[in-house]
């Protein structure tokens, strides 16, 4: 059996990048396909998460241990087969590969082809230019124009002043003096 997956971005229109792999091999093996499909380094902080149906995030499977609690499910790439969390065609994931900006590659496992084996991973088809691995916070600023600091952007938009306790905090008159 072959899983075939294809990743797409949401930076880079003509960009498609599919990879055939045995679904016996790890997320760690996929996370090396992916990187050397497009030219990026290995030297950045990587997780995949599978998605459901609307590529919301449910399970994430890491490149490092990050979790000690042993009663939270944790996957880390180097130890988890994909056959193990990925079972059936259109599965969603999420490869992100920038943590600091969030930036990922949007990945559906697009056909299983069965009766035919194979081992490691190969890019099958390759379209266009990946987008830079990483960029820095002020050129996503200066590449979008400006920061979207609407409502929502500090947290809940449902947040309700009258929610609020003002008890915490002294709103009176500062009581502090400042020596020159």
């Amino acid at each position: 059996m072959i899983y075939k997956f294809t990743l797409i971005s949401d930076e880079v229109d003509n960009f498609v990048r599919e990879i055939q792999i045995d679904p016996e091999a790890t997320f760690y093996d996929f996370h090396e396909a992916i990187l050397k499909s497009v030219g990026y380094t290995d030297d950045q902080m990587t997780s995949f998460f599978l998605c459901d149906d609307d590529w919301e995030k449910e399970k994430e499977v890491t490149l490092e241990e990050m979790d000690n609690n042993p009663e939270m499910d944790s996957w880390v790439m180097r130890d988890t087969t994909l056959s193990e969390l990925v079972e059936e065609e259109k599965q969603k994931l999420l490869y992100v590969f920038d943590y600091m900006t969030e930036r990922c590659f949007f990945i559906e496992l697009t056909e299983i082809i069965t009766g035919k084996e194979m081992t490691g991973a190969k890019c099958t088809r390759k379209e266009g230019d990946p987008p830079k691995q990483t960029v820095d916070f002020e050129e996503l600023v200066a590449a979008s124009g400006s920061l979207d600091l609407d409502e929502n952007f500090y947290g809940d938009q449902d947040f309700d002043m009258e929610d609020f306790d003002t008890e915490g905090f002294d709103m009176g008159e500062s009581k502090a003096t400042f020596e020159e």
